[in-house]
């Protein structure tokens, strides 16, 4: 398989005052450069500054291999962000020169180069942004294809606490480089995504879903998306959990080191359960509109949702229970709903014999009228005389 090639480019400045400001320690590059050898070559390493306020960091970029882009400031002047600029431009002319590079990542948390991703992504470069997690706009992290936290990198280490940016996510907490296992609400969820994610895939990929296709696609949905946070240390190991928890089933495939996952194939904690479930509440309540049978099931299973199971919605869900023979359903059009009906019952049809419209079953009660009949009595008129 034909490695990614990567041209790295360093918005050093924004990354150093982070680290300092939000970490309380220096900037260190190696954590990213183990990051980014599992993730191909690097053949492009640019770092962009003042150089003369980070004297103490140029010796550790040098022995990284960097090439220190200088961008000296104009004193007296308004302090232009130049080196923003640079870095941009020189991004850009390098995926033209330098076809042979896949991939691009950008080390910055600034908004300002969300257009430079947006465009490298349109050039079919695929890109990966490296930022402080406390400075990082919230705009740039789901413009590219992967985003890293510095500080959840392995080997970071930080000599005050973090404060996290706002965020509707949550987040393990602590202050040390190590991740602590994440709570069991969260790996609930995170069951959740992923069979959210293998339904999707196996309705338009096929059959077979291998694990690299169902992490990109998890990236795709989340570029901060990062099997760590859960307490797992790497993906795989988050597949084998899941597996054992019977929420997916993990079998080794042509493809070594890349398993196939699919659905559990037994009964036992798949999506059977809750199409039982299903199909014992239809029998209790007979024929019931679609509507309002979800509220039902939650009756007896307070946290029942479908999308547990790997079901888009209620509908998808019902279907599904109709395929494998749990129910039967029919669509009522005049209330635009759907009837839910017991496994092997039909509704009542009308014989040829009987009356089905209203106007002839009220023509069919109603007793056929009687013609009056009238007997003529004989005149009394007498004939006039001759």
């Amino acid at each position: 398989m034909d490695e990614e090639r990567i041209g790295l480019f360093l918005d050093f400045e924004n990354l150093a005052i982070g680290a300092r400001e939000q970490l309380g320690g220096k900037f260190d590059f190696k954590p990213i450069a183990d990051a980014l050898a599992e993730r191909g070559r690097v053949v492009v390493r640019r770092a962009y500054a003042d150089w003369s306020m980070f004297d103490d960091a140029r010796r550790d970029l040098t022995r990284h291999h960097i090439e220190l882009i200088e961008i000296p400031q104009r004193m007296g002047m308004v302090r232009k962000n130049s080196a923003d600029i640079k870095l941009a431009v020189d991004a850009i002319e390098l995926s033209f020169e330098r076809e042979y590079i896949t991939t691009f990542v950008i080390g910055t948390g600034d908004s300002d180069f969300t257009p430079l991703v947006y465009k490298l992504r349109e050039l079919n470069k695929r890109v990966i942004g490296i930022g402080i997690e406390a400075s990082t706009s919230s705009l740039l992290p789901p413009a590219c294809d992967e985003f890293l936290f510095y500080e959840r990198l392995p080997g970071v280490e930080m000599s005050a606490p973090r404060t996290p940016r706002r965020s509707s996510r949550r987040r393990p907490e602590g202050n040390g480089a190590k991740v602590e296992a994440a709570p069991t609400a969260d790996v609930d969820a995170l069951g959740v995504l992923v069979t959210q994610t293998l339904s999707g895939l196996k309705r338009r990929a096929g059959d077979v879903v291998l694990a690299s296709s169902l992490k990109r696609t998890l990236l795709r949905k989340d570029p901060t998306f990062d099997e760590a946070l859960y307490g797992f240390r790497s993906f795989g190991e988050l597949l084998q959990n899941l597996a054992e928890r019977k929420v997916i089933d993990v079998t080794m495939g042509s493809a070594p080191g890349d398993p196939e996952i699919d659905f559990p194939k037994d009964t036992s904690g798949g999506d059977e359960e809750a199409l039982e479930m299903l199909r014992v509440v239809v029998s209790e309540l007979g024929s019931h509109p679609l509507r309002g049978l979800k509220n039902e099931l939650r009756k007896r299973q307070p946290d029942f949702s479908e999308k547990r199971y790997g079901y888009g919605g209620f509908l998808q869900f019902a279907k599904a229970a109709e395929s494998k023979g749990f129910i039967e359903m029919e669509l009522d059009n005049d209330n635009d709903t759907y009837i839910v009906r017991p496994a092997g019952t039909k509704p009542p049809e009308a014989t040829p014999d009987e009356p089905t419209g209203v106007g002839t079953e009220a023509a069919a009660k109603k007793p056929a009228r009687r013609r009056k009949t009238t007997t003529r009595k004989p005149s009394t008129k007498r004939a006039p005389k001759q």
